[in-house]
């Protein structure tokens, strides 16, 4: 889903057509998943990924399809990428964005709502998306990421941010409303 600036859509493009140097912007999401011990779900991208080969990111990224409902987005992206399914997901950051170019020139230009969510299990990654996964405990993992001292995706550092900023617990976090979503979010 392609945007205008307000967030609302103009237009729809192949995913693989999109992501060069002067990417457009586009709706996409991000999720940040969490055990009962506020343990977040770290997942390293495949190697063969067009961008950020290798690199710890969230738990899983993706673009919903035009006119999916982004919760549902969500929920068959974790399925599709990290096996998982039954995972209740609460909107924590409705208006993210970011634009990000790495070395090659390659770049990401995205609205990007994230999304917490709850889960009891291991994930199952698919290799084609996830080379590898971890647990790491929330109260370590973001403040080695705001004073630089662990590397992951620029989405996720300029996230984790904004998501310290909504408390040291993971599991408390407000959630936000629907209603704050770009437009073409709110399906």
């Amino acid at each position: 889903m392609l945007l205008d600036e307000s967030g609302a859509g103009v237009g729809v493009a192949d995913k693989a057509s999109v992501h060069h140097a002067s990417t457009p912007l586009h709706l996409a999401f991000s999720s940040y998943l969490f055990d009962a011990a506020g343990r977040l779900l770290l997942t390293r991208r495949a190697l063969h990924k067009k961008t950020w080969p290798g690199v710890w990111t969230n738990s899983c990224c993706g673009h919903p399809a035009p006119d999916e409902p982004m919760v549902s987005a969500v929920t068959r992206r974790l399925a599709d990428e990290l096996g998982l399914a039954d995972v209740t997901l609460d909107l924590v950051l409705p208006a993210f964005r970011y634009r990000a170019v790495m070395e090659n020139g390659v770049t990401e230009n995205e609205m990007c709502p994230v999304f917490r969510g709850l889960v009891s299990a291991d994930p199952r990654p698919n290799p084609d998306e996830v080379d590898s996964f971890e647990w790491t405990p929330w109260a370590e993992f973001a403040p080695a990421v705001l004073a630089g001292a662990r590397p992951v995706s620029p989405w996720c550092a300029l996230q984790v941010a904004e998501l310290w900023a909504l408390g040291p617990d993971p599991l408390s976090w407000p959630t936000a409303s629907p209603a704050s979503l770009p437009l073409a979010a709110r399906a």
